[in-house]
């Protein structure tokens, strides 16, 4: 019974339950067993201790004792005695009786003073059958009695008396209605649980020290709250959320379905000047700026950040979760695995890599008729077409259904798919930096009888797989985005794709939990959704649809939902624009456009940087001169900002060596040039509190009327698009296609995929495709060394010079500083 009661429990689609048990059953582990919110009866200890406490919304009172409570008028100044009525009913009784103003006495039947209290009751609620050796004329004329005894129900008692008002009979029909109303009650509460709650967020203090620790250090002293107290204060249902550890949850698609009506928040795309190795500050300003509204502003706010790949944590970069007192916490786990994502991108990429190179050795191996036997193999004597097959053969024209009836023309087409190696762009991922992997021969085992060919490997991230989880709206449009992928081309030079393959349904199982966003906390423990990290120069390079979508259902209308792309708004912004909103359908609010100081020296032709090496005196003293010389490239993305209607905010991230003269100048330059505001924020060391009047900036800038549009229609050629991303956004005077890349444009056309977006493979360090060329570069043209599809995740990327897939270690990696204290199981060194 416990087993049956606990899978009920489980299931979202049972409301309420109801026990109907031989009275020896109702034990207190069976009644406890139900959940509270299910308990339709309100036999258990939860609802019982809610009731005496008087918590009328937040419980069930038994039907049983809502009967009798309907059968008993003018309680006041009255005895009622309750005989042999003990458990659940009899506690409940009590309790509401008394409420009702009547003092209540209780007895066993057994009891040696049942009689002189049977003698002073005005009402004699009986709570099991009566024994025969209890004489009626111990009840006392004119008293009421009511039997609610399970076993009694059915039955006809007559106690002997005509003045003795019987209820017993109505106790049963009346119970039954009043099950019904409780069914009714808690199907209303749970109507109710299902609709948007207010938030009811704890925020977490912060007590800023001077000067700054490491950003570990910061992480490790504060204490996160459980993700599941988290969750339950933003509104998020118990089975919404599936946990991994104390501080980070999986949450479940079903939200979107369940708050379908609820109006979205305000959007904000936090992006950035072209960055340089001072780095700017993006991710820090993007915590900052939702600590401030939440923590400081009481206003709803989510951030929406991409998971950071391994490669670049253990390499050179470092991690992504902000830094000093605007960071996502734990960081250390942020930045490590996480919920295991980029695993299940590269076990899913990697099988499909290894589906393509087995299927060319079984086809250049076998017959078409061995090849067919194998493909569609007789199981327990039957032979049938799987699902996929099926799909496959109506797509190339053959409406057949039994494998007995294909013709030999028919077999060799469903069977052989004819890769051509040379056109293979499908590469395997390892998410490290392993420069040695850039280039690889495979196939050079004696098993693989001589198919060897040149291939590589790239790192985890810039998989497709990483770009269409990104890209995905759910868990059936990620299917299809899986099923479109083009691996290669056949020798008649037609794409082969993952579902001609076979694959598409395994590649689903090995995404089915990546699909769902991982939520997180800042330090002012206000929610994180960190999902997806596709390389924000090879693909759109910024976190989930699904996650953004969540989020704004969330925040509620008020609130504001605020997300990052990679590298300057040059790149990132515009594949947010014109790719991430384009397959989301959200229109953005604001951009919020970071810069620092120091790079806009750089970009004013300051001296170069080198990382780790001590700043030059031009970044560490006042240098009015170089600021406004390098405010050109703040000016610049400012505008490319305006060609897509959007207000923008300028968040100038401090820093202790700027001037204060320096941060006017800055401030002064960004409005002058159409920003809507300019705000000088230190919430890197001072946490929300340090980006309130940003905060304040973003919620004006949200509330004036908008104006998005794209930037380019998806009917323009692949070339004019191009184009137009060139002059309009890099500034470039044209663009130049190599006879490889033209040849690819038309392959692409003529393949029906020349209506997608673009998504520029372009060095982040420039504007113009020349990475030294800083500030705002003008009269080049750009070339396009080629261009490459990727239709699953729905765009096509042209190639801006050679660009690399697999970044490489240095000679000092990050990692001679990571360690793990074998005693505490704590991460050390970790930035």
């Amino acid at each position: 019974i416990v087993d049956e009661i606990v899978r009920l429990n489980e299931d979202p689609n049972v409301q309420g339950l109801a026990l109907d048990l031989p009275e020896s059953l109702y034990s207190s582990k069976v009644l406890n067993a139900v959940k509270p919110e299910k308990d339709v009866d309100g036999l258990s200890d939860v609802n019982l201790g809610r009731l005496v406490r008087g918590d009328a919304y937040d419980c069930l009172v038994p039907p049983a004792v809502s009967a009798v409570m309907e059968l008993l008028e003018d309680l006041g100044g009255k005895t009622v005695l309750l005989v042999g009525a003990g458990g659940a009913v009899g506690a409940a009784l009590q309790c509401l009786l008394q409420r009702e103003g009547a003092a209540t006495m209780s007895c066993r039947w057994k009891a040696p003073q049942l009689r002189t209290k049977l003698h002073q009751a005005d009402v004699v609620v009986v709570g099991s059958r009566k024994p025969d050796d209890v004489p009626v004329s111990w009840i006392k004329p004119g008293t009421t009695i009511i039997s609610c005894s399970p076993d009694l129900l059915s039955e006809k008692h007559n106690y002997g008396q005509q003045n003795n008002h019987a209820a017993e009979n109505a106790v049963g029909s009346l119970a039954i209605a009043m099950r019904m109303q409780n069914m009714v009650k808690n199907t209303e509460r749970w109507i109710q649980s299902q609709q948007y709650r207010k938030w009811d967020l704890r925020c977490l203090k912060l007590q800023p020290l001077s000067p700054v620790p490491s950003d570990i250090e910061i992480s490790r002293a504060q204490s996160p709250k459980a993700v599941d107290v988290l969750a339950k204060e933003i509104g998020l249902l118990t089975d919404e959320i599936e946990i991994y550890g104390q501080t980070k949850a999986k949450v479940r698609l079903s939200l979107l379905e369940r708050l379908k009506d609820q109006p979205d928040g305000k959007y904000v795309l936090v992006a950035g000047i072209t960055p340089t190795p001072l780095g700017e500050g993006k991710s820090t300003v993007t915590i900052g700026l939702v600590q401030a509204l939440t923590a400081h502003l009481n206003i709803n706010s989510f951030a929406c950040l991409r998971q950071p790949s391994q490669g670049p944590t253990f390499g050179v970069k470092g991690g992504a979760a902000g830094g000093g007192y605007a960071q996502v916490i734990p960081m250390e786990e942020f930045n490590l695995h996480l919920t295991g994502d980029i695993h299940a991108i590269t076990a899913a990429n990697n099988l499909l890599a290894a589906a393509i190179d087995a299927r060319i050795l079984h086809e250049n191996t076998q017959s078409d008729k061995a090849l067919y036997n194998r493909l569609v193999p007789a199981v327990n004597g039957v032979r049938g077409f799987s699902a996929i097959q099926l799909a496959r053969l109506r797509r190339l024209g053959i409406n057949k259904t039994d494998p007995g009836t294909l013709t030999e023309e028919e077999i060799s087409k469903f069977a052989r798919l004819d890769i051509d190696p040379s056109t293979i762009t499908w590469q395997r991922v390892v998410d490290t930096n392993d420069r040695f992997l850039r280039k690889i021969t495979v196939g050079q085992a004696k098993t693989e009888k001589g198919f060897v060919r040149q291939a590589q490997f790239d790192i985890a991230v810039a998989s497709e797989i990483m770009a269409i989880l990104a890209l995905t709206t759910s868990l059936q449009d990620m299917k299809e985005r899986l099923g479109r992928m083009v691996v290669a081309n056949d020798k008649k030079g037609e794409p082969v794709t993952a579902e001609d393959l076979g694959v598409t349904g395994a590649l689903a199982v090995l995404m089915k939990d990546a699909i769902k966003p991982t939520l997180m906390q800042t330090l002012e423990g206000t929610p994180v959704f960190v999902h997806a990290g596709p390389f924000a120069n090879i693909a759109h390079g910024n976190s989930s649809v699904l996650a953004d979508k969540i989020a704004l259902k969330l925040v509620g209308e008020k609130g504001f939902v605020v997300t990052e792309a990679g590298f300057g708004a040059d790149i990132g912004m515009e594949k947010f624009f014109n790719i991430k909103c384009r397959a989301s359908g959200l229109v953005p609010s604001v951009v919020v456009l970071v810069a620092t100081v120091r790079a806009l020296k750089m970009h004013g032709g300051g001296p170069n940087v080198t990382a780790g090496a001590p700043l030059k005196k031009e970044y560490t003293e006042e240098n009015l001169q170089l600021v406004a010389d390098g405010c050109c490239n703040l000016q610049k993305q400012i505008q490319i900002t305006q060609l897509f209607g959007v207000p923008v905010v300028v968040a100038l991230n401090v820093f202790k060596t700027d001037s204060p003269a320096e941060v006017d100048l800055v401030c002064k330059i960004a409005k002058q040039s159409g920003a809507f505001d300019a705000v000088p924020c230190n919430h890197w060391s001072a946490g929300g509190k340090g980006a309130v009047k940003l905060a304040q900036a973003v919620e004006k800038a949200a509330s004036q009327k908008n104006s998005f549009k794209y930037l380019y229609s998806l009917e323009l050629p692949i070339v004019e698009k191009i184009r137009i991303i060139a002059q309009k956004v890099y500034g470039a005077q044209d663009i130049e296609l190599s006879p490889a890349a033209q040849s690819q444009v038309d392959r692409y056309t003529q393949q029906g995929f020349g209506n997608l977006p673009i998504c520029m493979a372009k060095t982040h360090l420039s504007l113009s495709h020349q990475p030294e060329r800083k500030g705002v570069p003008t009269g080049f043209i750009l070339p396009i060394s080629e261009v490459r599809a990727s239709i699953g995740a729905g765009f096509i990327y042209p190639l801006v010079g050679t660009m690399s897939t697999m970044p490489g270690l240095p000679t000092r990696p990050c990692f001679y500083d990571i360690d793990l204290d074998s005693v505490t199981e704590q991460v050390k060194g970790l930035f």
